[in-house]
């Protein structure tokens, strides 16, 4: 995953370059899945309902060379009913709503059916300033 949200290219900018305070969202860290391109702006498509929601990450290896990783599993809920094919991921800095981060698709899409668990083994989820 390597695209900035607009919200963040905006807050580090102005930490950065205007001197204006950004306070970090500490662990309120989650990973979202998305049915489709969720763009820099935050769009439509991140999956609903059938026990999903989206999963706290605060375990992050130390980044080298702008780039870092997940260091535990990230296991989502296991579906209750079908999800759709999820195609890209996003990091937000709340449960619910909030604010997206970063946003990816992922190499390959995966369907969630019934009874599926949607995963990142430790590792598998990159996340790099290109």
């Amino acid at each position: 995953m390597s695209a900035f949200s607009n919200y963040l290219e905006d807050k580090l900018i102005n930490h950065i370059l205007r001197n204006t305070a950004y306070t970090t969202p500490g662990t309120s860290i989650y990973v979202a899945l998305y049915t489709q391109d969720p763009t820099d702006a935050g769009g439509a498509g991140e999956v609903s309902g059938n026990n999903y929601q989206r999963v706290q990450v605060s375990a992050w290896n130390a980044p080298s060379n702008g780039a870092t990783y997940n260091t535990n599993e990230i296991a989502f809920p296991q579906a209750s009913g079908t999800w759709g094919t999820i195609s890209h991921v996003a990091i937000f800095d709340a449960l619910t709503v909030g604010n997206l981060l970063f946003h990816g698709q992922l190499t390959t899409s995966k369907l969630i059916e019934l009874g599926d668990t949607f995963k990142f083994p430790a590792g598998d989820l990159d996340i790099s300033v290109a």
